[in-house]
């Protein structure tokens, strides 16, 4: 049985930290459900971590439900939260909930996240009055990287902090059942995390968010040139990827691999009586 938005929410009520992790394919996903994590995302990360892409911009609704419903099989357990891409949602409420339903009806997604504040409440309040959990993502939003100017920290002003605490609870509002918290000072984001009802999930902000997310890629080293401040690196498979593939292919020049014991055998006889039913070749 599937972790639940309220199974997440009463983690929250009882002090239980709650970690999310993203996923991109059903190899993953299934490796991170064995390992009990409440919830995984399918972000639209996909597209510079898998797609090559220089920003999450490029994503489409085929992309995002092509990896939905791969992370879908791959687990039993998580809930799994489908990243509404660029332009799925800006438009209007209508809009909105069509591509949200699409990620439930046709990816199998339990939940879905948009990016933004009180500009898109409405569509939030919309789209959960229709049976669709929503998580909100407020402070760095990757959408609006143009906007912003690059990659920043938000809300370091009063200005600007007031005005993230007013989206928070407008989400809140709107019925969004989790909030993630990106590139938020970390002070803000505990009393962001101390007003709200709902759980708050960081990544880049502090340590007092309700949860925590990581990229996939990122806490796993496998893109060995790129660290940001706000991921911390359990492993160096990166690294490890590229011994194990010069490895194979030292093998392979040398003629080492593969050996009898990756090969197949057949009957000496079949091949006795192909060889003498065949012709030969000039």
């Amino acid at each position: 049985m599937r972790v639940t938005i309220r199974d997440i929410q009463e983690m929250k009520a009882r002090g239980e930290k709650i970690p999310m992790l993203t996923a991109y394919d059903s190899a993953s996903a299934r490796l991170l459900d064995d390992t009990g994590v409440p919830m995984l995302l399918v972000g639209d990360s996909l597209g510079q971590v898998v797609l090559g892409y220089d920003s999450t911009l490029p994503v489409t609704m085929d992309d995002m439900l092509h990896h939905v419903k791969a992370v879908v099989r791959g687990s039993k357990t998580a809930l799994v939260v489908a990243d509404m891409p660029f332009m799925s949602y800006q438009i209007d409420a209508k809009q909105a909930l069509a591509n949200a339903g699409r990620f439930l009806q046709e990816g199998g997604a339990q939940a879905i996240k948009l990016e933004g504040g009180r500009h898109v409440a409405n569509s939030v309040h919309c789209i959960v009055q229709s049976g669709i959990p929503v998580m909100g993502h407020l402070g760095f939003t990757p959408q609006s990287v143009n906007q912003f100017g690059g990659y920043r920290v938000q809300g370091r002003s009063a200005k600007a902090a007031a005005a993230l605490l007013a989206d928070a609870l407008a989400l809140e509002q709107a019925g969004a059942f989790c909030v993630v918290l990106e590139l938020v000072p970390a002070a803000l984001a505990k009393l962001i995390t101390e007003r709200l009802r709902v759980p708050t999930i960081g990544i880049g902000a502090g340590p007092h968010c309700d949860g925590q997310v990581q990229v996939f890629h990122d806490f796993l080293g496998l893109i060995p040139d790129f660290a940001p401040k706000h991921a911390k690196q359990y492993a160096s498979l990166g690294e490890t990827v590229k011994t194990a593939a010069a490895a194979y292919m030292d093998e392979v020049k040398r003629g080492v691999f593969p050996t009898d014991k990756h090969s197949f055998t057949m009957d000496e006889s079949v091949l006795a009586e192909v060889t003498k039913t065949s012709p030969r070749e000039g």
